[in-house]
Formats: structure tokens, C-alpha cells, sequence
């Protein structure tokens, strides 16, 4: 696709713009432009242009508003020392995005148009990506089914939309273990289902169990499997990871209800690389519980773009909770998590072509 240029006629005031990269939020305030195309079957994709972010104009019987056809992305621009930006592995969420538009029925955006939006939104609002440790500029593509009618099929019409924010810490404050509730009556996915897309409908389906987290004071949820309700799958947005007293890291394999990690796929990868033994294989949460008990398990944490690596605290359930060496930040937590953010910030070489240099 050829994307036309649109810019603003009024972008925001760069002193406002200030204001707002001094303390960014989490996804509240978004930047001067946004990409959008549009898809039928007739032409394909076309209409692709960055123009001024703004409202969205849909009709009451769009089909995404009644079947949740649809889905999403995450990934993330960040300022380099020299001041320039790099965006962090935008060809794994191209890709990721492909596979999930493939099982919610929808027309799969071509990769490299799925990076060149990217690279155009990031280059055209890059006074808007923060430079403080924790910041960084977050991108969200996304697509909906946009055809009007109320029958149940895959759609004809379909918009694809990429809008950016700057954005600090996903958990407010300083570092610091979150504490997650184990949902006893929900679950994230089944097999057969959704869990590996990136839709919007599992994280709907997440938020009443998130309710309950809330409720008896922890951060999020972890989900167990939708089978036996006994493998730890994932948080309602993370995936997990374990640390043995061995050194070993365990994280749940990816059995087609768990969502392929792009910042799980990194940790592996550096994990393997300082000396650390990673397996990939079903975890059970007694081997949690137990070995938090009995100091099998040092630590625990979880990572994701948006919280990049956090670590667990307490797992709590009804009458009962687990906590993992002394509950703090562990060294094989930090020592990974300095280690993915120091390559996101051009502060070591980047030995994997992770970074896509920008401006």
C-alpha cells in the first residue's frame, strides 16, 4: 500500500506536549496523528493515509459492535541515547496480527505494511516519544469488522487503525512485585477457542475474574486451563515465568490457549544467553504453590510490552497464598529485566536486529 500523508493543521502545543511527557499515563492522551485503511473484497486494501487523530464516525449496526470482530496489537518506540527512536520488534507483531486476523475471520494485513504504518506514525510524532527510564512511545494497531448488517458471518468491510501514546509505567510508582489472585471459577480460554489472538473478547471475558482480584486485594489474575483447572495458563495480560533455586525458568508452553509473548519470546532468548536452562512445559499450580513452600521456587514474574518485566509477589486464593523466596524483586527478575530494557534503549549492542532505527 501507498500511505497518503495528511499532517495536522493543529498539533498539540509543544508546551502541553511537555507537560505530558514529563509524567506520562498508560494509554490517556494520544498523539497528533493516527494511520487508518480500509479493506472490502472487492479492492482489497486502499485508502491508506496518516491523517489527524480524531473521533471515528461508525454505524450503529457495524458488525464489531455486535459480534466483536476484531483485534489488536501492542508494541513500543523508544528513545535512544543519541536521541534518536527505534521501534522494538514490530515484524513479530506483524505477524502476530496476521495470526490472529486469521482465526476471527478477518483479512490479514500485509506485514510490511503492518511495519511501514508503524514507522510512518512513529517518524511523523516523534517529538511525542518520552525519554525517561520507563517511558517510551506505545503503539496500538488494531482492525475491526466495519460492514453494516446484523448476520452472523465473516465480514465483507474492515478498517485497520494505528494510533500511539506516550506512555510511563503499565503499575503506577516505583518497581515493585504485583500480587495476583488464582481464579477458581473463570478462565481465560479453551481449547479450540481464542486464547492464542489477540482479541478484545478474551480480555472482556478476563475482567470480571480482574473484579475479583481487585476485590480481595491483589493487582491481576492468573488463569489456570479451562480442562482440568490446574495448568497455569497466563495472566489476564502476561505471561508468566518461574525461577527455580536451580537457576532454571519454567514458563507455560504454548499450547494454542496461551498468547505467544513477543517480550516472552525476548526473555527466553536472553535467559538462554546469560546461562540460564528456560523450559517450556506445562506448569502446574501446586508446583507453584509447593515450591514457594518449600523453596523450589526463588521467584516469579511476569512480561509483557506494556509492564515489560514485573515481578510476583503473592499468590493468593481462597484461605490460602504462596510467596516465592522473600516476596521482592529477585536477582534473576532484575537481572533479565536490566537486561531487555538496556537493548530496548540503546544502551547495549542489540546482537539480534530487535531494534528498528527510525530518526
Amino acid at each position: 500500500m501507498k500511505f497518503e500523508v495528511q499532517p495536522t493543521g493543529t498539533p498539540v502545543d509543544a508546551e502541553v506536549r511537555g507537560e505530558v511527557l514529563a509524567n506520562p499515563a498508560f494509554g490517556r492522551v494520544f498523539t497528533d496523528h493516527m494511520v487508518s485503511a480500509q479493506w472490502n473484497r472487492e479492492k482489497g486494501w486502499h485508502d491508506a493515509r496518516l491523517e489527524p487523530y480524531a473521533p471515528l464516525t461508525i454505524d450503529p449496526a457495524s458488525v464489531v459492535l455486535h459480534y466483536g470482530q476484531e483485534v489488536f496489537e501492542g508494541l513500543k518506540a523508544y528513545r535512544q541515547p543519541d536521541g534518536g527512536v527505534a521501534l522494538f520488534r514490530p515484524e513479530r507483531n506483524a505477524a502476530r496480527m496476521a495470526g490472529s486476523c486469521a482465526r476471527l475471520a478477518l483479512p490479514a494485513l500485509p506485514e510490511a505494511d503492518f511495519v511501514e504504518a508503524c514507522e510512518l506514525l512513529v517518524r511523523t510524532d516523534s517529538a511525542w516519544v518520552p525519554s525517561g527510564e520507563g517511558s517510551s512511545l506505545y503503539l496500538r494497531p488494531f482492525m475491526f469488522a466495519d460492514e453494516v448488517g446484523l448476520g452472523v458471518r465473516p465480514t465483507d468491510s474492515a478498517r485497520f487503525l494505528l494510533i500511539a501514546s506516550p506512555a510511563g509505567n503499565y503499575f503506577s510508582g516505583p518497581l515493585r512485585p504485583v500480587s495476583l489472585w488464582l481464579s477458581q471459577e473463570f478462565v481465560r480460554a479453551a481449547p479450540g477457542g481464542t486464547g492464542a489472538a489477540k482479541t478484545g473478547g478474551n480480555y472482556a471475558a478476563s475482567l470480571v475474574a480482574q473484579q475479583e482480584a481487585i476485590m480481595n486485594g491483589c493487582d491481576q489474575v492468573v488463569f489456570l486451563d479451562a480442562v482440568e483447572r490446574r495448568w497455569v495458563e497466563e495472566l489476564g495480560g502476561m505471561n508468566l515465568f518461574l525461577v527455580q533455586d536451580d537457576g532454571t525458568l519454567v514458563t507455560p508452553a504454548l499450547t494454542g490457549t496461551i498468547l505467544d509473548g513477543i517480550t516472552r519470546d525476548s526473555v527466553i532468548t536472553l535467559a538462554r544467553e546469560l546461562g540460564y536452562t528456560v523450559e517450556e512445559r506445562r506448569v502446574d499450580v501446586d508446583e507453584w504453590r509447593k515450591g514457594a513452600s518449600d523453596g523450589s521456587v526463588v521467584e516469579a514474574f511476569a512480561c509483557g510490552t506494556a509492564a515489560v518485566i514485573t515481578p510476583i509477589g503473592a499468590l493468593r486464593w481462597p484461605g490460602g497464598e504462596a510467596v516465592a523466596g522473600d516476596g521482592q524483586p529477585g536477582a534473576v527478575t532484575t537481572q533479565l529485566r536490566q537486561a531487555l530494557l538496556d537493548i530496548q534503549y540503546g544502551r547495549t549492542p542489540d546482537t539480534h536486529g530487535w531494534l528498528r532505527r527510525l530518526v
